[in-house]
């Protein structure tokens, strides 16, 4: 009947057709352009034929639909408001036509029916759904909202405040959830999906079931809108105002609920457009593309790869522990070494407790707590190292230890296990002097909680193999990480980026800035805490000695004009979190309450070394903090320790929280303008040689070219 691209359509028994969904030359179906047009042709061939009486649509491949085509976000984005409300008002008449075809129509949902993929099937009457099959809105993470009807026909099918709950998380939801809200029909086994999907059909086309009764369900319109009002004033005191579209879909649903259908589709398509013009969706869809990027460039390294059938980790405290729980966790057996039998209980300590929290959390039971422990295997020796085929050094950052160390586990591992190094500041070409096989030697820098951070840098070294790059990137990935390839420098990709906001925050100190105030406005840029805060989680002691290396790589860069606060803070024993003092201090009050509270012996440090009290602007505050930061993140792309600025920036927001609706530091470049960035940044050139542009940014700037 219809053979094409992306679908094609079949005759069945008895009148009715099956839409088969199968994009070719793709794993997965989305709902692209070509998609798209021939949805139309097909729904259009459909609507003009008399004989049929009943429709299903299925897919051919593992899911469903997994959603639009993100790929085509940002060109389709940027036309003009009246083009881009005609394309998304053009989808909307497609599933409406779907919506109005004169027979019963039911999608069998297998795998995942996600954004648009799952709006296409709320546009259908009835849905069938595979029990280990998942359904959601995910569009909030993209920085918008559902633009296919989602919001509305979702929010009439079931109630709108478990409608709204959906599109603010955009988690995929469960087949027994999506079941007992009425999202879906039926959920059978993935066995018997098409079979139990055509057996409703023709129940429909019997008249044993209403069909029309479910499509008027969708399009019902609520008589009193005040409680959805009511609840949505309350979700949105929750919300933060960086990220547009929550808030957007809040005020939507609320707006649209006791509005006629069609009334509602149109209001669903001024919030759509309005959204997808935002910063916060160019960075969030650009973090997305992104994201595509590093996992492309993953699998790239891992199809060369030599298998890790079994690692070690050297080193047993709580870093230690934390890779050997990750490996352990993700089907990679380890050896824990340490020369302490207190640091292996510490290590396997660290591990137990997080898995009990897995337990607690009802995603692990007794006997896969069991079963991750038993792969780790702790050890005082080298028994045991001849069988590795990768070793993570996580010893304490001092490179007499590590070389030490390294240079004693090279001769216990096979001739082609592959050694790392997770050290955070240390060059990878100063460790590999004390390994006779530098080719197998690179860094492997792992981010405190291992568990959570899923950043991991992999260092280069000059002498480094593609080999070992290979085989460190499949072992970070089958870890669940996302591994990123640098080059070796000081502070290598994120660490070396992090440091001129230390420095431009020793500045704003000695310029008399309240380190709180300090705090309080870069929160509000988006960080998830401040640099005080962050100075003093970091660790005091830790901070200072990264910054005593960075000045030392980059002297006349990274050098201080005043004295450094953290280094009389670190004099005076305030380690931070360590200890509880920092520039905070930190305790449990007399109910148990724990709490953080400006230290005045900070204040006293930082008062003694304020040469002139300056009046600054929270903006002043914020171009301060951040130029110096994205000079060093442009820097770090021009000489090479990253290959794309899509790695520079994720390498920041996965390793440091930057704020994510920002999409990273060459993404709010290019957000400002290179103009506007340029202009800030000669306004504060006085503050040293972190506010001089680069001669990268000057040509970019001159030949009108982005960093996107």
């Amino acid at each position: 009947m219809y053979n094409g691209q992306a679908v094609s359509l079949k005759a069945l028994e008895s009148g009715l057709v099956e839409l088969v969904l199968d994009l070719q030359g793709e794993s997965v179906n989305k709902l692209n352009a070509l998609t798209l047009n021939e949805l139309g042709e097909v729904v259009k061939q459909l609507s003009e034929d008399a004989s049929v009486t009943g429709l299903l649509i299925s897919s051919a491949k593992p899911a469903f639909i997994v959603g639009a085509d993100i790929t085509e976000f940002l060109g389709m984005f940027s036309l003009p408001d009246a083009e881009l409300h005609q394309s998304i008002s053009k989808t909307h008449d497609l599933f409406s036509r779907l919506e109005a075809l004169p027979f019963p129509t039911v999608a069998a949902i297998n795998g995942m029916a996600l954004g648009g993929g799952f709006e296409l099937a709320l546009s259908t009457d009835f849905r069938v759904l595979a029990s280990d099959a998942r359904v959601g809105l995910p569009e909030v993470g993209l920085g918008i909202c559902p633009g296919w009807g989602g919001t509305v026909r979702l929010s009439r099918l079931i109630d709108t405040a478990s409608a709204t709950q959906w599109m603010l998380s955009g988690k995929p939801q469960k087949a027994k959830a999506a079941l007992e809200l009425g999202a879906v029909d039926r959920v059978v086994d993935s066995t018997e999906l098409r079979t139990e999907a055509l057996n409703l059909l023709q129940s429909a086309v019997n008249g044993d079931v209403d069909h029309l009764a479910n499509r008027q369900r969708k399009q019902q319109a609520l008589e009193n809108g005040a409680e959805v009002e009511a609840a949505a004033e309350q979700m949105a005191k929750k919300l933060d105002p960086n990220y547009p579209a929550p808030l957007q879909i809040l005020k939507l649903v609320s707006t649209h609920a006791t509005l006629p259908f069609d009334d509602a589709l149109k209001a669903e398509v001024d919030a759509f457009v309005a959204l997808a013009k935002t910063d916060a969706a160019a960075s969030l869809i650009g973090l997305f593309m992104n994201d595509q990027l590093l996992k492309k460039k993953a699998r790239g390294w891992t199809k060369q790869a030599a298998p890790v059938k079994k690692s070690a980790v050297l080193g047993a405290g709580i870093m230690g522990g934390g890779v050997a729980y990750q490996s352990a966790s993700t089907g990679t057996p380890i050896l824990m070494k340490d020369i302490r039998d207190e640091a292996l209980g510490l290590g396997i300590n660290t591990a137990t407790g997080l898995l009990n929290k897995q337990i607690e959390k009802g995603r692990l039971d007794e006997a896969g707590k069991e079963k991750v422990l038993s792969a780790i295997e702790p050890t005082l020796e080298y028994t045991g190292f001849d069988t590795v085929d990768i070793v993570v050094e996580a010893v304490v950052e001092n490179p007499n230890v590590k070389a030490a160390v390294l240079a004693d586990v090279e001769k216990a591992v096979p001739a082609n296990a592959v050694l790392t190094s997770n050290t955070s500041t240390i060059s990878i070409d100063q460790l590999a002097k004390s390994v006779s096989r530098p080719d197998q030697f690179c860094g492997m820098h792992f981010f405190n909680p291992v568990h959570l951070m899923p950043l991991v840098e992999v260092i280069r070294g000059s002498q480094t193999s593609d080999e070992t790059i290979a085989r460190t990137v499949a072992y970070a990935a089958a870890m669940g990480k996302t591994p990123i390839v640098v080059n070796d420098c000081p502070g290598f990709l994120v660490n070396r980026i992090l440091f001129p906001y230390f420095n431009a925050f020793n500045r704003l100190l000695v310029d008399g800035v309240d380190f709180e105030r300090i705090d309080r406005v870069m929160e509000g840029f988006g960080w998830p805490m401040g640099p005080a805060y962050l100075a003093d989680v970091v660790g005091i002691d830790t901070l200072v000695h990264a910054d005593h290396v960075m000045q030392e790589g980059f002297p006349g860069r990274m050098g201080h004009d005043a004295d450094v606060v953290a280094e009389a803070l670190l004099d005076a024993q305030h380690l931070g979190q360590k200890n509880g003092k920092g520039f905070y201090e930190y305790g449990k009050d007399e109910n148990g309450r724990r709490f953080k509270k400006a230290s005045a012996v900070a204040q006293e440090l930082i008062d003694a070394r304020i040469k002139e009290k300056v009046e600054l602007s929270d903006q002043d505050i914020i171009d301060r903090m951040m130029i110096p930061m994205c000079l060093e993140a442009a820097l770090c792309l021009e000489d090479g320790i990253v290959e794309t600025p899509a790695e520079a920036d994720m390498g920041l927001i996965l390793g440091l929280g930057f704020p994510r609706f920002r999409g990273g530091a060459l993404r709010y470049i290019d957000t400002l303008g290179l103009e506007e960035f340029a202009r800030r940044a000669e306004a504060h050139q006085a503050n040293g040689p972190l506010y001089q542009l680069t001669e990268g940014f000057k040509a970019r700037l001159a030949e009108g070219r982005t960093y996107y």
